[in-house]
């Protein structure tokens, strides 16, 4: 299995498949005993088998809308627009109407990430083939700017929860862009450590949920455990969200994900565990725990990487346990569910 930097592209795969339940249905099978030399193949190869799928549900179409002359009313009557046609000596109306139409932000967004994909050197020729066949069906749909992208303003309903996983992908393709020196063209990064970070905790908190729901694996936010008279002030304190919170009676354990190329890091050339990491964390159960029973445990999950040296610690901080472990993403994945069980030993 070729590596994309320290994870194979297989177990890639894997932890896009829990973060999107679509990827888990029949039409994304054989994705995964398939062999991806390079990451871009892999997204290639899933948006391939997404907007073929889509497609014969059909695109998504929303009300978008339009201004025309035309020699008959339709919808509103624009009559700025009609006064200065009969000006002209033109005998038409200004109309302003909806028309239902798939030339909308979602299907603008996969067609762009078809294009780049097509013109992307590391996409193999067969996968460019595939995908220039699905551009046909988007003639007349525009092409959007990268730049102009919104993605925390898609809304998802009923009838386009299918976009939610394309959309997603198409992101993690479009944010890892780079401009090249000619302008207007785009060349594809390698998955950077911030799109690999957002995949590994919502891959972690996703496992749990699918697999232990009795444990209400959920993100949460904490409180500050503060006395103050100087109520309004708490209001400039630092939210506190951690990545997943279990339960399991009277016992909670907050687990916080990290993923680095370096999971220590270097002072005076003797590796530690990042401080910063173990700071936020211990503030995270100390804060939960409000009553100082013991009954809150930390967890600082990095994933593995090929260091000689990996993060390992277990220890009592005051009443309550921390542990700092890693999750070793080169394995078969049943492996890595072994290791996600045996985390739970709490």
């Amino acid at each position: 299995m070729t590596k994309n930097g320290t994870i194979w592209i297989r177990n890639v795969y894997y932890m896009l498949s829990y973060a999107f339940e679509e990827l888990k249905k029949n039409n994304y099978e054989y994705i995964a005993r398939e062999e991806f030399e390079r990451i871009q193949d892999l997204f290639a190869e899933i948006l391939y088998k997404g907007v073929s799928a889509q497609l014969k549900r059909g695109l998504h179409r929303e009300y978008v809308s339009k201004t025309e002359d035309l020699s008959m009313l339709k919808g509103r009557l624009d009559i700025k627009g009609t006064i200065n046609n009969r000006m002209r000596c033109r005998n038409v109306l200004r109309c302003e109407y909806d028309d239902l139409s798939e030339n909308n932000l979602f299907n603008q967004v996969l067609k762009t990430t078809l294009s780049l994909l097509c013109h992307e050197r590391s996409v193999l020729p067969v996968r460019k083939a595939k995908l220039k066949q699905l551009m046909s069906f988007f003639s007349e749909i525009d092409g959007i700017d990268l730049r102009n992208i919104r993605w925390n303003g898609f809304v998802y309903q009923r009838n386009n929860q299918t976009y939610r996983m394309l959309m997603n992908v198409c992101y993690f393709i479009i944010d890892g862009m780079l401009m090249t020196t000619e302008a207007g063209k785009y060349r594809m990064a390698t998955f950077s450590d911030e799109h690999m970070c957002r995949l590994f905790e919502r891959f972690v908190l996703e496992y749990y949920r699918v697999h232990h729901r009795e444990l209400a694996p959920n993100p949460d936010r904490i409180a500050w455990n503060i006395c103050t008279e100087e109520t309004t002030m708490i209001d400039f304190l630092p939210a506190m969200r951690s990545d997943i919170v279990l339960h399991r009676g009277d016992r909670t354990l907050v687990i916080d994900t990290k993923y680095y190329s370096h999971a220590m890091q270097r002072r005076f050339d003797k590796p530690t565990i990042h401080s910063a990491n173990l700071y936020q964390l211990f503030t995270y159960v100390k804060n939960l725990d409000v009553e100082n029973t013991g009954k809150v445990s930390g967890l600082l999950l990095y994933a593995k990487t090929d260091e000689d040296i990996t993060p390992d610690l277990t220890a009592l901080f005051g009443k309550n346990r921390m542990r700092v472990k890693t999750l070793d993403l080169n394995q078969k994945f049943s492996s890595i569910a072994r290791q996600l069980e045996d985390l739970l030993e709490w």
